[in-house]
């Protein structure tokens, strides 16, 4: 049989219930989920050993706080996740704006629907997703937006001068009562309504047009900002940052395994109508050309390459195997390092470049960071593997040319046409007997592309024609390396 909640101040009260702060609520709720040992933060990884007890402890604390850190390090997915702390339902006076709590209403309006309805005020229960608040801080945001300000149009339709509670229209932050309330990019906050919140995070108050008119409001107030922001756009003003309990800096994912993780879990791979076979040295790849590119001098790291990197590049490069798995009739998507050239727009529109970046171009660092990422990732994978009949097949003029959209029965027939090419696919974590043709060829393909990056081989890009049916298409030319002639990358 359902629980059948109090409807009314009456029922609440012979319920037994009692109030407390938001801040005791989810301090309440942690300490039982610390000691049931659930996760905290469902999705969130590689910040259990250092953001996650910065938080915990805020928390603990009953300390309003900041996450501060770089675009893509998940800020505002932990802020929406602490309405997991929250209690599922709590009762407010039926009607009120600002979550009047029963026992001790906040407004105006609560106190008079008390005070003439007595235990037969209507009482009704709201979830903790309506109890979370957010605010993306922009510079035309106004001290009405999020405090309130006198509406004429209640004023004269209730009959109440201006300077009545009861004329306010309130803002979000009053609405956010007793609950949580979070503004992300606080430094694109104009500073007049920064000061605005000082009232909120010391005394617990706020007013109204200047008339005395106190709400004592309960909130939880949370914070992100991007470091680049204190002087790129805007600031965060000193008295507010002092007013502010917890600075918490997040971080991108320090092991290649976790990065992996993430965009294994974000990533949108599984696609209707086709299966789907992404290999584990692929997801390597994708995610080591986020790591090396925040450490490239050309890339501007203080704005940071956020974790969405990875994650589009793996989405558009196994687009683009699809594409091609729909044009030749196959059953199984295997993405290959083609593939991977293929999703640049969604690397070169995520980086921002450094004045030396510029002059390169962004189009050929983000191929350089791709080269670099296959040769990482086979050193790995296949240390100390013998490589030298590959390369003595090109250097003594054997060549190989493999179009990027091929299929991959065309292509690992051509790659079987270098002798040992084949057989280094055990060495990147396949079987070669029982893998795929799509996954041999992108093994075979991360391989030439380790060789071209370490200078081993060459690699060329050129247009070619498969047959007359077919049209012209794209590919790539391997021979043997020429230190004079470099790259045509």
């Amino acid at each position: 049989m359902a629980e059948t909640r109090p409807r009314t101040l009456g029922e609440l009260r012979a319920s037994g219930y009692r109030s407390r702060s938001v801040k005791d609520e989810m301090r309440a709720n942690l300490v039982r989920k610390l000691q049931s040992g659930e996760e905290l933060f469902p999705g969130v990884r590689g910040y259990e050993d250092s953001v996650v007890p910065q938080i915990v402890n805020a928390i603990l604390a009953r300390h309003d706080f900041i996450l501060l850190g770089l675009r893509g390090q998940a800020k505002s997915r932990i802020l929406r996740q602490l309405a997991l702390l929250l209690d599922d339902q709590i009762p407010i006076l039926a009607g009120s704006e600002v979550n009047d709590d029963p026992l001790h209403p906040l407004s105006k309006f609560g106190r008079q629907i008390v005070e003439s309805m007595g235990d037969a005020a209507p009482v009704e229960w709201v979830d903790r997703d309506a109890r979370y608040v957010e605010k993306l801080a922009t510079p035309d945001v106004t001290i009405a937006d999020m405090i309130g300000d006198v509406d004429p149009i209640k004023a004269a339709r209730g009959g109440h001068i201006l300077a009545d509670e009861l004329t306010i229209h309130y803002g979000l932050l009053p609405r956010a009562n007793r609950g949580i309330f979070a503004i992300n990019e606080l430094p694109d906050l104009a500073g007049k309504i920064q000061v605005g919140l000082f009232n909120i995070l010391q005394e617990g108050d706020v007013q109204v047009k200047g008339y005395p008119i106190r709400l004592a409001l309960d909130v939880l107030m949370v914070f992100t900002a991007n470091p680049e922001d204190y002087t790129a756009r805007g600031k965060i003003i000193t008295p507010l940052k002092d007013r502010i309990g917890a600075e918490i800096r997040t971080h991108y994912p320090e092991e290649l395994e976790i990065g992996v993780g993430i965009t294994r879990q974000e990533a949108w791979v599984s696609r209707d109508g086709s299966v789907v076979e992404v290999p584990d040295f692929l997801e390597e790849v994708v995610e080591r050309v986020a790591f090396i590119a925040r450490n490239d001098k050309r890339v501007d790291q203080r704005s940071g390459v956020s974790q969405r990197m990875p994650i589009t590049v793996m989405e558009t490069a196994v687009s683009n195997a699809e594409r091609r798995t729909l044009q030749h009739g196959e059953q199984l998507t295997v993405p290959r390092v083609a593939d991977v050239y293929a999703a640049l727009p969604a690397i070169t529109g995520k980086m921002e470049l450094e004045y030396e970046g510029e002059l390169h171009g962004g189009d050929r660092i983000a191929r350089e960071l791709i080269q670099q990422a296959c040769s990482h990732a086979f050193d790995v994978r296949a240390a100390g593997a013998d490589v030298a009949d590959i390369v003595d097949y090109f250097e003594t003029g054997g060549a190989l040319q493999v179009g990027d959209d091929a299929a991959s029965e065309a292509c690992v027939r051509g790659f079987s046409t270098v002798p040992g090419l084949l057989d280094l696919v055990h060495n990147v974590g396949l079987a070669a007997k029982s893998a795929s043709a799509g996954a041999r060829a992108s093994a075979c393909e991360l391989v030439l592309e380790a060789l071209v990056a370490q200078r081993r081989i060459s690699r060329s890009t050129a247009g070619y024609t498969r047959a007359p049916h077919q049209g012209p298409s794209h590919g790539k030319g391997y021979q043997g390396f020429d230190p004079m002639g470099g790259l045509d990358l």
